[in-house]
């Protein structure tokens, strides 16, 4: 407990997800959060939540496709919690298709979201933290943007841009007294998955079917992911930058999950 005590941290995509699975922890492990979201209603139910545990939260309304929300909310987190100690990367769309079954509408809204977005948050974030000579920066990348995947080429093409940005800012920053990396999660649990069920199929079922897929037999839950994340936000992860942590339940240790059944 109090991983995180008296730190202050900014989760883009907080009200929902691995973001307010994570908002919830850093609560829990004493930061006092800022949740930047677009939707108004679930960020005030996360902040409930948060607050209902004793924790700490706020939120900031933020479309991480515009660089000038991401200064703003940068700049009213700052007012209100006077520092950044970690930013959490964590807005993302998921947009499934081959080449051929994607829009250039699709594939420019997955950009402006999964790679516009972290940088935009990012340069906002980093004069801050680079006068404090201190920070964390956490991207949420994927397993998918390590190796390919099926009918994703949007999602994947824009998680390897959030890889390399990873490495990149890791680099560039590191004498700066901030470490960058990214978390990789592989299939996880989230609200949304709600809308993937077929008609008369229930959602432990298809958990199930899913899971068989991946070598430890299931997928991830959001709280999983978000333990990770702790791990890279806490002084646990003290040498560590510019890496990719894979929470993936080994997913990619072979290259492909396909011969588990």
């Amino acid at each position: 407990m109090d991983r995180l005590a008296g730190k202050a941290a900014l989760i883009t995509g907080g009200n929902a997800g691995i973001g307010a699975a994570t908002a919830r922890l850093f609560a829990a492990e004493g930061a006092e959060v800022m949740i930047a979201a677009r939707n108004t209603l679930t960020a005030q139910q996360a902040l409930d939540q948060i607050r209902a545990a004793g924790g700490t939260a706020h939120f900031v309304a933020c479309d991480v496709r515009r660089a000038e929300d991401c200064q703003r909310a940068v700049a009213e987190t700052l007012q209100l919690l006077g520092r950044i100690d970690v930013l959490f990367n964590n807005a993302g769309i998921v947009p499934m298709g081959t080449a051929l079954e994607t829009s250039l509408e699709t594939w420019h809204e997955v950009f402006a979201t999964n790679v516009n977005g972290t940088f935009y948050m990012s340069r906002a974030v980093l004069p801050h933290m680079i006068e404090r000579n201190h920070g964390v920066i956490i991207n949420n990348g994927s397993d998918w943007g390590v190796v390919g995947g099926q009918r994703a080429v949007a999602y994947c093409s824009t998680k390897g841009a959030v890889a390399q940005m990873t490495r990149a800012m890791a680099l560039d920053h590191a004498r700066q007294g901030i470490r960058v990396n990214a978390v990789c999660p592989g299939d996880t649990y989230v609200e949304r998955w709600q809308g993937k069920l077929k008609a008369g199929q229930s959602m432990d079922d298809y958990l199930a079917d899913l899971g068989h897929g991946f070598p430890l037999g299931r997928v991830a839950e959001a709280d999983e992911i978000a333990r990770a994340v702790l791990f890279l936000a806490s002084d646990d992860s003290s040498y560590m930058t510019g890496q990719l942590l894979v929470v993936d339940g080994g997913n990619t240790a072979g290259g492909t999950s396909a011969s588990f059944a």
